[in-house]
């Protein structure tokens, strides 16, 4: 045969992929013609992938009209995002079903957040001429915030290097759109706006830059080879290198992996996600100000030096660690009737006894999906997740979550200052999308005008409301058109560039 040594150096091959229809077709010719000529295997791993179904697992068939045309779908939704679907639905092991609800999911979630945040990176960046590429900042020197990415960043390039190697391109991208969602942007960016809208290039400016750019780059080259079009496209802007395509895999950095940081700041978010849902179960807006949420005193030690973190993101002024948490709220575990009914029959009352005296460890194993074995009329019982309920129920003034041994309560009583101080951040609000309709520059100056019932409201926060909108001015004028809703109060504003 023609070219022997470069056959002889790729043989056999790595893995070989087709449908599941192949098992005893070209699986098959080619294992026996490789075995007669050579006496071993023409390929090391099989990737054998299921059929694709419609949205309700039918297959599909042009007489049910229920097929997906493939270059409709691509010029809709872009090839990137078709590819990402389908390694998002499932295991190509399995069967597929093809629905475009789902698609567009992705798109939301993959394709437009990643465009969004290089968008902000590439605006600020430019804005500000800070090129990234020209400095280095000492690991030590950077803020805890931007040691706790580095140390998620590597985590994902070994979990996905790994997925890589397993063939297993489902679990892949999971890790990636979790990373750019949870941790990138919703978390890492949201969080550090300000210290991209410093005005001096100091320590810190320079940190958020340079670690934002070298993630943002490492993700690009992880999910590369699975959306090649998007990712080309925004690492040559950023580097304007000829290809992310000829570039090297990200290697995974040990040294840079710090539990202590990650499990404190992951707890937070847990905490700030939960404080979230209790605000919604409250029916208590975020902007609305609250006095204060109380924490589990279990985890000071932990996170004691972040409560401002907490403070900022759940809007709330004061946060308080507390050993008896019971003062506040108190824990309910009862019997799931649905699935003991019929398994204790008469016995069931003295079953829900039983789980009144569970200790907190052993409830906190069934809230986190785990078993857990008692005695129970001399004999041992194994109680599972699905046959127990558990509650938590808030004292009077109080809304309390709960999620994996982690607490929080907030305050929901609100001061007449609390309330005026969720009018001035509605206003706050109002006032900068309005800035974005008029295509106000993220730095320009302005005058605010109002008129409404709101002249309290603007006396006790004019300072907070002009620093966060960057008015000059705020000014009551009468002939105002466009109208806003402040939490029921029904004011005018209007906003205008001043000169500079």
């Amino acid at each position: 045969f023609e070219n022997k040594e470069l056959f002889e150096k790729q043989f056999p091959a790595d893995f070989i992929a087709e449908g599941i229809d192949q098992t005893r077709g070209w699986f098959y010719v080619l294992l026996v013609i490789s075995t007669i000529i050579s006496g071993e295997s023409s390929y090391k791993n099989v990737l054998v992938n299921d059929l694709m179904l419609d949205a309700n697992g039918k297959k599909m068939s042009k007489s049910l009209g229920n097929i997906v045309e493939p270059f409709t779908t691509i010029e809709n939704y872009g090839a990137d995002s078709v590819r990402m679907y389908l390694m998002n639905i499932g295991p190509v092991w399995l069967p597929i079903k093809f629905d475009h609800k789902a698609l567009e999911e992705v798109v939301s979630k993959f394709y437009n957040t990643l465009k969004n945040t290089y968008t902000f990176f590439e605006m600020y960046a430019n804005t500000d001429e800070v090129d990234p590429r020209t400095f280095e900042v000492d690991y030590k020197d950077l803020e805890e915030i931007d040691k706790w990415l580095l140390s998620k960043y590597n985590n994902l390039v070994k979990n996905v290097t790994d997925a890589y190697e397993e063939f297993d391109l489902n679990k892949v991208v999971k890790y990636l759109i979790t990373f750019l969602n949870d941790d990138l942007s919703n978390w890492y960016i949201r969080r550090n706006r300000r210290r991209f809208w410093a005005s001096e290039l100091d320590n810190s400016k320079k940190a958020v830059y340079k670690t934002t750019y070298d993630v943002l780059i490492g993700f690009l080259k992880l999910v590369c080879p699975i959306t090649p079009f998007i990712t080309e496209d925004i690492y040559t802007k950023l580097t304007n290198e000829e290809s992310i395509h000829l570039s090297d895999f990200p290697v995974f950095d040990k040294t840079k992996v710090n539990e202590k940081i990650e499990k404190r700041m992951d707890l937070v978010k847990d905490l700030i996600s939960l404080g979230r849902n209790a605000r919604e179960e409250a029916k208590i807006k975020v902007r609305q100000p609250i006095s204060k949420v109380i924490l589990d005193g279990k985890n000071e030690k932990l996170i004691s030096d972040l409560t401002d973190l907490i403070k900022e993101e759940l809007n709330v002024k004061n946060v308080i660690f507390e050993q008896d948490l019971t003062k506040y709220m108190t824990l309910e575990i009862k019997p799931n009737f649905r699935v003991c009914g019929k398994m204790f029959g008469k016995d069931i009352n003295d079953y829900a006894k039983e789980l009144n005296k569970l200790s907190q460890d052993d409830i906190n194993a069934l809230e986190n999906n785990m078993s857990i074995n008692i005695i129970f009329k001399d004999e041992k019982l194994e109680i599972k997740p699905d046959m127990v309920e558990i509650r938590v129920n808030s004292k009077e003034g109080y809304d309390a979550a709960y999620l994996n041994d982690n607490f929080i309560i907030i305050d929901t009583t609100l001061t007449e200052d609390l309330l005026l101080e969720g009018i001035a951040r509605e206003l706050v609000s109002k006032v900068q999308n309005l800035r974005k309709e008029k295509d106000f520059d993220i730095a320009d100056r302005i005058t605010l005008y109002y008129d409404g019932d709101i002249d309290d409201v603007i006396k006790k926060f004019s300072d907070y409301i002009k620093k966060e909108t960057l008015s000059v001015d705020v000014v009551k004028k009468f002939d105002l058109n466009t109208v806003v809703d402040l939490n029921g109060k029904e004011v005018k504003i209007d906003v205008e560039r001043v000169a500079k």
